[in-house]
């Protein structure tokens, strides 16, 4: 009997120790499996977060392309540079008012020496005017390819900033250089309350932007031109460093166990930069660890009420990561939504130049026969003339105030919308693409435009632009697009249809989903966020088939 109770301790001290060394054993493989999701679940965020980051800024450099571009073929800005001294005043005041408008830091003239001639900060101690920059590469490059961008530090301010220079005149004979100063302290400021870390390199891989300002003008390791390589002179010159020092990735973490961030890179199109983010994973792998210890303690404590306890934990924890989730979901939604509206935004810019140019144009027409008609004294002849002038002028603030109302964040709450009022606003941004194509457009009925519906206006608008820019790229040459209003109980039907080639039909069961597209150039996310947006509303965007061409319908719930 002594025997064999020494046996069956025996047994159970075998069991209880076999048992001990699979519950470290599971512990471990438990943490290393919860660290691995964690990390995983970092990486995924961090990447979706860095493609929206890259996005708004290519759209904030998209935006200051235009401006060099637009002064460049200014008539006034070429008879300024061609030795019209009459020109200096007005034109630095409109240099001024447009940097002003368009946040930039700078813009300002030079002619083919480089010495500039005007400038937005002419009366201020600090004035470009005077000042000779024929030795900035970015005036060389202008004046020989026609348009060049470089990032420096300012020879007066000393602040870094990115600069847009675009010839003026042709290449046999240039009268000089245009140029835009953008700087981008805010960008940084909102990088650093809402990041762990970004930073953007060239292609050379010196860093340019960061929400770190100790980052800056390092070589980060990516770099394709060895620090040992680089002219200290031309360095010291643009960034104020002689010797540029190598950027190490920052770490994370306890001492005792450092955490390398998580680095994800977005290429920047318009300038060949690159948009590194910095994600810190320390607090997403401490929560999992410490999930995964606790749900193998209570395993070995409570046995007997294991399955309850462990079915009422991964429910709660479910809860708080849908919550978690659901959270940033809608977050990126409305991030991805502005992303995409601001896109849709640099891809109309030219026609909106377009559209800004002719009135402009006229105005000075009408200004010039106003001086004639005053020094003649037919003063109410002139007097019609200043009234077509501030007619044209209101239109130009119709153009500009729609675009910068489109490219807002939609934060408003749902509201009545009158929806001859969307189509007008869609149609302030897109009139004249369609009318360059010589494109026929039929409008609906004043009664119909009339109907109101209850949604948010700027994401209304986002979607008609949408749809109104495919039917303009669907349209083959003279083309036609026709919008109708109809009513079906308490729903308004918005409809776009065209007369252009029609949705292939192998995309028409997947058009709605993310990235099918037909065409080349197309990424597939403008008609996903379309039906995103309409859902949210309470609606709907569905696609018919029609003999020709293709037809998409708003469905909105009416006021």
């Amino acid at each position: 009997m002594v025997q064999g109770r020494l046996g069956r301790w025996y047994l159970a001290s075998v069991a209880l120790v076999a048992a001990l060394l699979l519950s470290a054993l599971a512990m471990l493989v438990l943490d290393r499996a919860m660290r691995v999701q964690a990390l995983s679940e970092t990486r995924s965020a961090a990447e979706g977060q860095a493609a929206i980051l890259a996005a708004g800024l290519e759209s904030e450099l998209n935006k200051f392309t235009l401006v060099p571009r637009v002064l460049a073929v200014d008539p006034e800005v070429a008879a300024l540079l061609g030795g019209d001294s009459a020109q200096r005043a007005p034109i630095n005041r409109r240099l001024a008012a447009l940097a002003r408008q368009t946040n930039a830091a700078a813009i300002y003239l030079m002619d083919a020496r480089g010495l500039t001639l005007a400038s937005s900060n002419w009366d201020r101690p600090d004035s470009f005017i005077g000042s000779n920059y024929g030795f900035r590469n970015y005036f060389a490059g202008a004046l020989r390819n026609g348009t060049q961008t470089e990032f420096a530090l300012g020879t007066v301010s000393r602040r870094p900033g990115l600069y847009l220079a675009e010839r003026v005149g042709p290449a046999a004979r240039p009268l000089g250089v245009v140029a835009v100063k953008v700087e981008f302290d805010s960008l940084e400021r909102k990088w650093r309350d809402a990041e762990d870390g970004v930073f953007v390199t060239d292609a050379d891989g010196i860093v340019l932007l960061a929400s770190n300002p100790d980052w800056r003008f390092r070589a980060a390791p990516t770099g394709s031109e060895a620090a040992g390589q680089r002219d200290p002179a031309r360095d010291a010159m643009r960034f104020g460093v002689a010797r540029i020092k190598r950027f190490e990735l920052p770490a994370t973490g306890e001492a005792s166990r450092t955490v390398r961030m998580i680095e994800k890179i977005q290429p920047i199109a318009p300038v060949g930069w690159e948009l590194h983010l910095l994600s810190d994973p320390t607090a997403r792998l401490s929560v999992a660890v410490a999930n995964g210890r606790l749900a193998g303690v209570s395993v070995l404590g409570m046995l007997g009420l294991a399955a309850a306890a462990a079915f009422l934990w991964r429910r709660q924890r479910q809860a708080r990561a849908a919550a978690d989730v659901a959270a940033q979901t809608a977050t990126l939604r409305e991030q991805l939504q502005q992303a995409n509206r601001l896109a849709t935004l640099g891809q109309i810019t030219a026609g909106l130049g377009h559209e800004i140019r002719q009135p402009l144009a006229a105005m000075r027409v009408y200004a010039e026969n106003g001086e004639r008609l005053l020094a003649n004294d037919r003063t109410d002849e002139a007097a019609e003339n200043f009234g077509k002038i501030a007619g044209l002028a209101g239109r130009i603030g119709e153009i500009t105030e729609e675009q910068l109302h489109f490219s807002r964040r939609s934060a408003e709450e749902p509201r009545d919308i009158r929806l001859g009022d969307v189509i007008d606003g869609s149609l302030l941004l897109l009139r004249d693409q369609i009318r360059q194509r010589g494109i026929a457009l039929t409008l609906p009925a004043a009664e119909a435009s009339a109907a109101m519906v209850r949604a948010r206006h700027v994401q209304l608008e986002q979607v008609l632009v949408n749809l109104l820019q495919n039917a303009v790229q669907a349209c083959d040459g003279e083309g036609e697009i026709m919008l109708a209003i109809t009513t079906s109980g308490d729903k308004l039907h918005l409809s776009v249809a065209d007369n252009g080639a029609g949705v292939p039909p192998a995309l028409r069961d997947t058009l709605f989903q993310p990235f099918v597209t037909s065409k080349r150039e197309g990424i597939g996310l403008g008609l996903a966020i379309a039906r995103d947006i309409m859902r949210q509303l309470g609606g709907d965007l569905v696609h018919d088939d029609t003999a020709h061409g293709a037809r998409f319908t708003m469905v909105m719930p009416a006021a």
